[in-house]
């Protein structure tokens, strides 16, 4: 029997498999970091890919504007931003010039506690630290994509002599991976702007670990012929979220590298599809909410065989996490409800409702959650308490024979079928 740990909220569930039925632990190719993380930061500072570094492209009395993710990711902001500042700094550009501003895009803002684990104690105390939540003359449209996105930005992001974007790189399921200009578009942007973007996702190349041709990348990146992104500094996570890289320069360049270095650690290959796949987010904030967790529902199915069963372990401490979500999920009585909407009107929040509608007419899936009975059959789902009482379920429907791949960082691992 293999004992496997997947994280729960700031907890962790075991699950227990027969050896005869796991097929393997789809676990990232992590390679210890060389140097620490402080040290690899300030290395990738002082090393910057497709730009001149970080101190040269600023100028004394310029006001700055730094982005950092919001608290539904993992990017350790408080880690990057120190080094930065002191750049910054070192470049004449004094405190009161810069603003750091949390990107949300529809999350929620934070309470001052957020916001200072966020950024740390001292960055709190001695920055301007906001998120990027307001009403509409708090947004600039600055440009519209071809596509007719609308860009619409964070007055302090917009009014910014320069822009630097601080993120994590991860998959992402239609956008192909999180980081880069995601950190402005959408980060910093409004419902509208996100919306127009995202309806994309319905596109055969909006998809995960994909950026040629994948026009959800392309449209946001067509921003930067309205608005510059100066700099940026990105980080790839082991899976207990330690630095595992850093790389730092050019949008468009810096991040490619990254995303080389994500597919090398958590890209993994696979020969055969699973009857029944265990995955987990792998804790918190990945499993916060439903909203979130649910890209870790999205990479299991290309472990899993059609009409196979999917166990997601997700804690969901804060419910649906989105109110077109909740909306639609409360509104809908079968998948096709929600798939047939979204093509009809697509709307943000929506969007994820139809890709659990789309899973859901694929895999049967079982939740193992803190979320009541009712609200897990709303999503499509049946309930569980326990990942082991899940499997014992699923084993009774598909077989003693059935083989499991398990995903403890679902999120992030992108299996790959290899025939």
């Amino acid at each position: 029997m293999e004992n496997i740990s997947l994280g729960y909220g700031n907890g962790s569930q075991t699950v227990q498999i027969p050896e005869e039925n796991l097929l393997g632990c789809l676990k990232p190719q992590n390679k210890p970091a060389e140097i620490p993380g402080e040290e690899m930061i300030k290395k990738a500072l002082a090393n910057p890919i497709g730009t001149a570094p970080l101190g040269k492209i600023v100028a004394p009395g310029e006001r700055v504007a730094i982005i950092i993710s919001d608290i539904t990711r993992p990017c350790p902001s408080f880690l990057l931003l120190p080094p930065v500042l002191e750049e910054l700094n070192q470049a004449g550009v004094k405190d009161e010039d810069i603003t750091i501003v949390s990107g949300l895009g529809v999350h929620r803002p934070h309470t001052a506690e957020e916001m200072k684990k966020l950024v740390g104690p001292q960055v709190y105390e001695r920055f301007n630290c906001i998120d990027s939540y307001g009403g509409e003359g708090d947004f600039i449209q600055v440009g519209q994509s071809r596509i007719g996105t609308p860009f619409q930005v964070f007055r302090p992001v917009a009014e910014a002599a320069k822009r630097i974007c601080l993120g994590n790189i991860d998959y992402h399921y239609f956008a192909g991976y999180s980081g880069g200009v995601k950190a402005l578009v959408p980060g910093v942007c409004t419902r509208a702007t996100i919306q127009a973007n995202h309806r994309m996702m319905l596109h055969p190349k909006a998809k995960v670990g994909i950026i040629e041709g994948n026009p959800v990348r392309a449209d946001m990146e067509e921003v930067i012929n309205y608005l510059s992104i100066d700099f940026i500094l990105n980080v790839v996570l082991d899976e207990e979220k330690n630095l595992m890289a850093a790389v730092a320069g050019d949008f468009i360049q810096a991040h490619r590298a990254g995303c080389k270095i994500l597919d090398q650690a958590y890209r993994l290959p696979i020969r055969e599809l699973a009857d029944i796949v265990v995955t987990s987010p792998h804790g918190f904030p990945k499993d916060i909410n439903v909203y979130q967790a649910q890209k870790a529902l999205d990479n299991a199915r290309w472990a899993a065989k059609a009409g196979g069963i999917i166990i997601l372990v997700a804690e969901c401490g804060e419910g649906l996490g989105e109110s077109t979500f909740s909306r639609w999920i409360e509104e809908a009585h079968r998948p096709q409800d929600v798939l047939k909407r979204i093509a009809q009107d697509f709307q943000l929040g929506g969007h994820k409702a139809a890709a659990i509608a789309d899973m859901a007419e694929q895999f049967r899936i079982f939740l193992v959650s803190t979320l009541p009975e009712k609200t897990v059959h709303k999503l499509f789902m049946e309930p569980f308490q326990e990942a082991n009482q899940a499997l014992q379920e699923a084993l009774r429907i598909k077989g003693r024979e059935a083989k499991i791949w398990v995903m403890p960082t679902g999120g992030t691992t992108l299996p790959q079928l290899v025939v």
